[in-house]
């Protein structure tokens, strides 16, 4: 193997498990994420069941996150168990959102017992080390040092720049984690690095072009309209982080610009997730990260992330006299609940009481993995087909749709910018974290940008 060189331990199958592994030398490399994988993907002989480390940490002298979501940092504790001792880089916002996205993949995937739970936690928290945008730091011994440049993606996220310079080497390696869209609500767009050598990019949407924020808010609150006349539930699968608080932003907006109307401004908006619950208050917390149109907001007393209709459900019990009050009388609301692949959580028992009724529509805003529940309600609930959950089989009655254009992630013209905009392009790019079709035709775009200037390899 000539190094250095990019060795993938997830995300080349699919969307899930982001791990990418920066061999420096024989006996030294740098992990970029640790992420769990999710639905039915595989990645080498690492799946979905078994989360375990099956590379070998002894050479790893750092662990570099790109972001807090479960599938860029789920392996983190099973790293850690492995033996894995060395820093934790992350942004300041990731730092603190790290631990509580962790506590909840430890508990159902290592253990619940409390006292193990805060071990583990305790051992992580020494190894993080936070780390502010747009200033590098030395990785390890030996010129090697990288750089977080915000991703517009989550609060705290981040793609990465890592400089190596040895006396036999200098290359600068970009790597994106995930890539927000430019009109992504609440945090700023990503800016291009100016140079990359090499370039590890995510490939979500790589086949696909988002709708303007304008027309998906409009398309959001048309298809809430609509669902509403059954006078039943709409529940919308969210991940915890990014796309609930996004989702919480829109809505207010829309009840602010409705001020005339009874279905808005009477709308009963629940948000059931005792996770995305407490990233909401980070959010307000870090409200100097968000961009001006929000600031904007703040400065006019408004308050996108806690307004008037918003009510949140804290316990087990409210949880379950929720959706019991929602089956039972069908009254019109709006239910925002995790996961945002519907893959556990709270979601999942309003899915199984509510997808047998006609009263209930379910609205898709982010993208759905092969073998999630998610996914089969999506392709099989427009037919009225089933889903099996917890084994049982839930027939679907409810209404269907996807919002394709609500998502936090680059699109294709966002992902061709993301490189059209660097000064100095890369000559090679590894292109991974997508499906099939989205890796493969954004590997013929950007072939087509560049020419025989670049090599475009589909990780492996």
């Amino acid at each position: 193997m000539e190094m250095p060189e990019v060795v993938h331990h997830g995300a080349v199958d699919g969307v899930t498990g982001s791990c990418h592994e920066l061999k420096l030398t024989p006996d030294e490399s740098i992990l970029v994420d640790c992420g769990a994988f999710q639905g039915a993907e595989v990645s080498g002989s690492a799946h979905a069941n078994n989360p375990h480390i099956n590379f070998d940490v002894a050479p790893l002298q750092a662990l570099i996150v790109t972001h807090c979501h479960i599938d860029h940092v789920g392996r983190i504790p099973w790293l850690v168990a492995a033996g894995f001792r060395k820093p934790i880089y992350c942004t300041e916002a990731t730092a603190q959102l790290l631990p509580l996205v962790l506590e909840d993949a430890i508990e159902p995937g290592i253990t619940r017992d409390k006292h193990i739970v805060k071990s583990f936690l305790t051992l992580i928290k020494k190894q993080i080390i936070a780390v502010e945008y747009k200033r590098w730091f030395e990785v390890c011994i030996g010129g090697v040092k990288a750089k977080f440049q915000p991703a517009g993606h989550i609060l705290g996220s981040a793609y990465v720049e890592v400089d190596v310079k040895k006396p036999d080497c200098k290359h600068r390696f970009v790597f994106s984690g995930d890539l927000g869209a430019p009109y992504t609500p609440l945090l700023p767009a990503p800016k291009s690095p100016y140079k990359a050598d090499t370039l590890v990019i995510e490939s979500t949407y790589g086949d696909k072009c988002h709708s303007g924020r304008k027309q998906r808010r409009d398309q959001l609150k048309n298809v809430v309209e609509r669902c509403l006349q059954n006078k039943g539930a709409v529940l919308i699968p969210a991940f915890s982080i990014g796309r609930t608080q996004e989702l919480l932003y829109e809505i207010e907006d829309i009840i602010s610009r409705s001020p005339g109307s009874e279905l808005w401004q009477d709308m009963t908006v629940i948000l059931d997730s005792p996770l995305a619950a407490e990233f909401t208050q980070y959010y307000q917390k870090l409200s100097a990260l968000w961009d001006k149109e929000a600031k904007a907001k703040l400065k006019k007393h408004r308050h996108p992330l806690d307004f008037e209709n918003l009510y949140t459900v804290k316990s087990h019990d409210e949880h379950l006299a929720a959706i019991e009050y929602i089956r039972s009388k069908g009254s019109p609301c709006i239910v925002i609940a995790a996961s945002g692949m519907c893959s556990g959580g709270r979601i999942m028992n309003y899915l199984k009481a509510l997808l047998p009724d006609e009263r209930t529509d379910v609205v898709f805003v982010g993208y759905q993995a092969k073998g999630t529940p998610g996914r089969d309600i999506q392709q099989y609930g427009p037919k009225g087909g089933y889903v099996m959950i917890d084994d049982k089989r839930i027939d679907i009655k409810a209404g269907v749709y996807t919002l394709s254009g609500y998502s936090a992630h680059a699109d294709q013209k966002d992902l061709l910018n993301f490189v059209k905009r660097m000064r100095y392009k890369p000559k090679h790019i590894k292109i991974v974290h997508g499906d099939d079709e989205a890796k493969n035709e954004l590997a013929q775009c950007y072939k087509q940008l560049l020419g025989d200037a670049v090599e475009v390899e589909i990780g492996k």
